[in-house]
């Protein structure tokens, strides 16, 4: 434990869980999202829910869609700033199967019309975790270098991943592995101690059997 999970994080209050936290869910399901934002359907669980609209949580989920971190003071004026970007935002109610509390749903549509669906949940002190990405279960929190590399289950893509990381000198932290059923779609989520190369992760991207990948660095 440090000093800033004592105190909180820099951030535009009034509550880390309710609204740095919803921030962070946006602006990481930004980055997974990997194009400017079209349309945004924000759909709030449990507390986030029934409180979520004193807090200012729709402001912050929003504010992070469009790339701002949680000490950002544009926050307040995030609805207002989608308007004039001509982004789309519609705001309701859910009722998700996760134990948490502050979770949320999000729909969302670039203006190249890539489409993501994302639950995720804020954990308290700014910190969060991406429950599912597009129906698959998936647990990460965007706290570390992050690639998402979406593939066919077949044999062979973990240590192909792995290999060409190695390769690059790039240590994992952290590798799950997600399906919806055998031999058929796959998730690998790799956290690691160093940024990724691009060599790297075009190389990945031209793999026999890869659909897609994602790499999120927020500290770049």
């Amino acid at each position: 434990m440090n000093i800033f999970d004592i105190m909180g994080p820099i951030m535009v209050g009034p509550s880390s869980s309710h609204t740095a936290g919803a921030a962070r869910i946006g602006y990481v399901s930004r980055q997974l999202l990997g194009e400017d934002l079209k349309k945004a359907e924000i759909l709030l669980h449990g507390s986030f829910a029934a409180t979520g609209k004193g807090h200012g949580t729709d402001k912050a989920i929003v504010a992070g869609l469009m790339g701002m971190m949680p000490d950002d003071e544009r926050i307040p004026d995030a609805f207002e700033i989608a308007k004039e970007k001509g982004i789309e935002i519609s705001v309701g109610e859910v009722l998700l199967k996760t134990e948490y509390a502050n979770a949320c749903l999000l729909n969302l549509e670039s203006v190249k019309g890539r489409s993501l669906s994302i639950v995720a949940a804020s954990l308290g002190g700014g910190r969060i975790s991406i429950e599912q990405i597009d129906g698959i279960d998936t647990h990460f929190s965007g706290d570390y270098p992050t690639l998402i590399v979406h593939n066919l289950d077949q044999p062979g893509h973990v240590a192909e991943v792995t290999s060409t990381l190695a390769h690059k000198s790039v240590n994992i932290a952290t590798l799950n592995l997600y399906r919806d059923k055998r031999g058929g779609y796959a998730v690998m989520i790799v956290e690691t101690d160093q940024d990724i190369p691009e060599t790297a992760i075009k190389w990945i991207e031209h793999l026999e059997g890869i659909i897609k990948v994602t790499y999120i660095n927020i500290e770049k």
